[in-house]
């Protein structure tokens, strides 16, 4: 494995993308969805919200009661069930089928990111797995930034089955190097179901998932809302706005890879300067956020920060319980889609009752609250590494 390193990263790194676009990809074509299959917009919506609640809830689960199967069996699995419901949400013209063909991969997506990150973070030396499992990151923060845009361009120009038909592609490119280049990779040394499950009582373990809801929650928070902010507070055209959006997907993208770096050399400092520096972008996102290019840069800066969250994130629970690394990325998994779930709601309610301008105190409170969790962590456990 060793030898073949960087192609296993990149296999791994290729197949985030892959889920993740089928995922988030929808966002870009829910219109012809709903046109499609004679439906609003609203509930063609539910293909992605149903995807992430099913995600939400299954985390935990799936990696724990199939965390004693051979690794590449699993991935093979997981791959085969989205590429089948690729297929399926493809061709059907039924709705309900069609939603159904989402709920049963999202029900085993935890099963590929708990093994990718187990996977990534045990082929190289324990003191440079942060840096690998970074490289994994790489391919969700593409499959979140290049997948919306595909799918809506692919839809836009050709048609509607071509874009679906972009996601299934990718996940069977995915299979057949998973099967060609990947070894058997049973489990030699698995943790029973009792082991697992006592993580729970560990105080430090709850410490870190209330740390990374709410840091999620600080992220999606506002970024769910970046468009509109773009409109109807900057004033800028769609174009530019489709622009900034790239920006923040080129820097998130960025901001995986130096995270992959920094939390190597200094993890707790870097866990601990992260609201603060997430924080002063929102400050400056609330004080000058309605010039065109202090918000190009600001879009660009906050990018490079929430892609070092998302990494933040999942060192900040796997480390909290290393006796059982593919259970805690299910926890992992759980807490950043409920996270994305709060901000959003609560989002949603302060630009209602609030206005636009005021989604950074979202992120802001969410913030100042994180630090009370990683205050907890620090005051009454060690730091895991």
């Amino acid at each position: 494995m060793n030898s073949n390193n960087k192609l296993f990263l990149f296999v791994l790194t290729l197949g985030a993308f892959g889920i993740i676009n089928t995922e988030m990809g929808v966002i870009g074509i829910l219109p012809y969805i709903a046109n499609h299959f004679h439906t609003s917009v609203a509930t063609a919506g539910l293909l992605v919200s149903i995807f992430a609640l099913t995600v939400a809830i299954s985390g935990p689960t799936t990696p724990l009661l199939f965390s004693g199967i051979n690794r590449k069996k699993i991935m093979l699995i997981v791959l085969s069930i989205f590429v089948v419901g690729n297929l399926i949400a493809l061709f059907t013209t039924n709705y309900s089928i069609a939603l159904i063909a989402r709920i049963i991969p999202a029900l085993v997506h935890p099963l590929y990111f708990s093994s990718a990150f187990t996977l990534a973070a045990h082929s190289v030396q324990k003191k440079d797995a942060p840096r690998a499992v970074s490289k994994v990151f790489i391919g969700v923060s593409a499959g979140m930034v290049l997948g919306v845009p595909i799918a809506s361009f692919l839809a836009s120009t050709f048609s509607l089955q071509v874009s679906m038909s972009f996601f299934a592609l990718v996940n069977i490119i995915v299979l057949i190097c998973t099967w060609v280049f990947f070894p058997s990779m049973p489990v030699t040394k698995k943790a029973s179901y009792s082991t697992q499950l006592n993580i729970l009582k560990k105080p430090i373990v709850w410490h870190s998932i209330f740390a990374v809801v709410l840091f999620n929650a600080a992220i999606f928070g506002v970024y769910s809302f970046l468009a509109e902010y773009l409109k109807s507070v900057t004033h800028i055209s769609g174009q530019l706005i489709g622009f900034l959006l790239f920006i923040f997907g080129g820097a998130n993208i960025l901001g995986n890879t130096i995270a992959g770096s920094i939390l190597i050399k200094s993890p707790l400092k870097t866990v601990i300067m992260f609201p603060f520096a997430l924080g002063f972008v929102y400050i400056l996102l609330f004080l000058i956020g309605s010039f065109t290019l202090p918000m190009a840069i600001i879009t660009f800066i906050w990018g490079i920060v929430a892609g070092i969250g998302t990494n933040i994130n999942q060192y900040w629970i796997s480390s909290a319980a290393p006796e059982a690394p593919d259970f805690a990325n299910g926890l992992f998994l759980s807490a950043v889609n409920l996270g994305t779930t709060l901000g959003t709601f609560v989002g949603g309610l302060f630009i209602s009752s609030l206005g636009t301008p005021y989604i950074v105190f979202v992120g802001i409170l969410s913030l100042a609250v994180s630090t009370l969790f990683i205050t907890f962590r620090m005051k009454h456990h060690r730091l895991v590494t």
